[in-house]
């Protein structure tokens, strides 16, 4: 049997080396236009900052490794021009020599990943304007970083490659300005979480820019200046485009193999495409929700390893099949970890979801240990009381929490069974009680208790609309002095008790503290005393305060 892959990163050479462990007799060939295999493109922001310095760090493999490891043969400045299904035959064309010749097949796995969006923008083929998406895109970067020495840059785009770069290029030295069109950071976060992370970036010396848009980039043999929609112009000795990936297709569209909703290859659970003997994976083809069981386009490097061992397995009679995913992805920007999974609030109201949804925010360990707040939201079914999702921002023990939440949604856990998890506690690595447990416990307060809650934004329509309700602040005078939701009553929670008379109990209460636990009590005693409606502000002031800044 011959197989050959197009495509040698992530999910080319993870379904060689498989196809490989299962069958020693099968032809193995993999081709690819790229002069790079196998190599680590998440690491890539950090060749360009100072935190990587030699290039083999992120390219530890080559041909001869896997020709003497997997006895498979590599060909890298390979590019495969045609495929012919019906002969089984490729058109590949050596980049170096120009030779043009085919090559048959029995077996055929597409892996030819993703490239970066370049917007049409006037200016965007100058010298100065870069997209990352290989290693020799990141060695363009990096040369233009250490050789011309820019004081400024211009990052469009803000999602996981654009912060990463961003962390990377200020530790260069280099002044950035992020230029983002939604209305905050990382879209593929709720805005209540994402503004944590922009915040947080400002604080570290980044100037961000949302709501709006670069439309030219100006400059002679290179970009001197950008243009942005607003009228806004930024100096600039840099730019970097990081507004995306899309899926490379081209090569499978042309012979009719069907491309997904998505506009990735579609594919079964055995990575198979609609022609029996060719397979696909990795960046090139679309996963499906674990939780809607819909096709979704998610480029990861995990997810392509996975799908690259799948169809390995598939390709030489093997029995694993792809169980979909949860899009879930965590990354760094400069102390700051950020992580999500399955569904956000606006993904599950989009889905038709009714949901619960809770601001937890705790220390990852104890505070005599150091222990830093988190804060994690969470999405929850009001109807079966399943997790849908969740979104994590800390500075410590992030992966921790957002792997235990991916293991319970992949699972179908209810948020009631987040509590009962016998999660490993001691001072230095947790709280007696979990963050994780804690976010369980909120949700089936919420969803089985009573102990209704109000995130800041539903709070704050009802103020601004004017709707009966009452706000009482659990905390203490000095805490409410320093600040305070508009029109909320200071009555402390230990005084609470003696005020009832204050409290009138045909209108709806919202209680608040910090961060949610006083304000829970607080609501506790109000509902055990006969009031109907009584609301805990999710996440308390804090998270409250945050979501509201003029």
């Amino acid at each position: 049997m011959k197989i050959v892959i197009i495509g040698s990163v992530a999910a080319g050479t993870s379904a060689a080396a498989k196809a490989r462990r299962n069958n020693e007799e099968a032809e193995i060939k993999v081709f690819d236009a790229d002069e790079d295999i196998s190599y680590s493109s998440c690491g890539l922001p950090y060749y360009i900052g100072p935190e990587i310095e030699e290039r083999e760090q992120l390219v530890p493999r080559d041909a001869n490794f896997f020709k003497q490891k997997y006895n498979v043969d590599v060909y890298t400045k390979h590019c495969v021009l045609e495929i012919q299904p019906q002969t089984k035959v490729l058109t590949v064309k050596n980049l170096i020599s120009g030779q043009v010749f085919a090559e048959s097949y029995d077996r055929l796995v597409i892996a030819t990943g993703a490239q970066a969006v370049v917007l049409p923008i006037e200016g965007s083929s100058k010298a100065n304007v870069f997209s990352l998406r290989n290693v020799v895109s990141a060695d363009s970067i990096r040369k233009h970083v250490l050789t011309a020495k820019p004081d400024t840059a211009v990052i469009i785009g803000s999602g996981f490659i654009g912060l990463e770069m961003a962390e990377n290029l200020a530790a260069r030295g280099i002044t950035v300005t992020i230029v983002e069109l939604a209305a905050h950071v990382m879209p593929v976060l709720d805005e209540d979480v994402a503004v944590y992370v922009q915040d947080y970036l400002k604080e570290k010396g980044i100037t961000v820019i949302v709501n709006d848009s670069v439309v030219r980039m100006a400059g002679s043999q290179e970009v001197d200046t950008v243009i942005l929609k607003s009228g806004q112009e930024l100096a600039v000795g840099l730019v970097v485009m990081a507004v995306g990936v899309k899926p490379n297709v081209e090569l499978a569209r042309a012979v009719g193999i069907a491309i997904g909703a998505t506009g990735a290859i579609a594919v079964n659970t055995k990575m198979q495409t609609n022609f029996p003997d060719i397979y696909a994976c990795g960046d090139c083809v679309e996963s499906y929700s674990l939780i809607t069981g819909k096709p979704f386009y998610r480029p990861l490097g995990s997810t392509a390893n996975k799908m690259g061992r799948v169809a390995g397995d598939q390709i030489t009679d093997g029995s694993l099949e792809f169980r979909g995913g949860l899009g879930t992805g965590i990354f760094k920007v400069f102390d700051m970890a950020v992580a999500q999974t399955g569904l956000t609030e606006k993904e599950a109201k989009r889905e038709g979801y009714e949901v619960v949804v809770c601001h937890n925010i705790k220390p990852d360990k104890a505070e005599y240990f150091g222990g830093q707040d988190m804060i994690i939201k969470a999405v929850a079914d009001k109807k079966t009381g399943k997790l849908l999702g969740a979104q994590i921002v800390g500075k410590a023990g992030v992966d921790k929490r957002i792997d235990v939440l991916v293991t319970a949604i992949t699972f179908g856990g209810k948020a009631e069974d987040l509590f009962h998890l016998d999660l490993a506690y001691a001072p230095p690595f947790s709280t007696t009680k979990d963050p994780v447990m804690y976010t369980g416990m909120i949700l089936d307060n919420a969803l089985k208790a009573g102990r209704n809650l109000i995130t800041p934004e539903e709070l704050k329509k009802k103020i601004e609309t004017g709707e009966e309700i009452q706000i009482i602040d659990a905390r203490v005078a000095k805490q409410y002095q320093a600040g305070h939701v508009t029109d909320a009553k200071n009555i402390p929670q230990d005084s609470i008790r003696q005020e009832l008379a204050a409290i009138d109990k045909e209108v709806p209460v919202v209680t608040y503290c910090n961060k949610g636990v006083t304000g829970n009590a607080a609501q506790n005693i109000l509902l055990n005393c006969g009031f109907k409606q009584v609301f805990n502000l999710s996440g308390g002031y804090k998270n409250f305060e945050k979501n509201n800044k003029k």
